[in-house]
């Protein structure tokens, strides 16, 4: 699967992309390798994936996904969108 991450969670992980071995999982599972892979800031100051996914929001496939219990396969694309500000 390949996970794209936008704004503060691309700081938070270090990299703008990653693919992930998974067989079919939940997204709520997803989320919490990603949070564990990705525990503490990786620059000092930064946020940590944790906080980050807590309030965030996911595309799937570039759709919404709102169902955490949803099961993601090796095929999917999943987003990780935090808040945005700006004009």
């Amino acid at each position: 699967m390949l996970v794209r991450y936008f704004g503060a969670a691309q700081a938070a992980a270090g990299v703008a992309e990653e693919r992930l071995d998974l067989a079919a999982e939940s997204l709520e599972t997803v989320l919490e390798r990603i949070s564990a892979r990705y525990p503490q800031p990786v620059r000092v100051g930064g946020p940590a994936m944790p906080e980050v996914i807590a309030r965030s929001s996911f595309l799937l496939n570039e759709v919404a996904a709102r169902d955490r219990g949803r099961v993601l396969t090796a095929d999917d694309v999943l987003d990780i969108l935090p808040p945005f500000a700006g004009g």
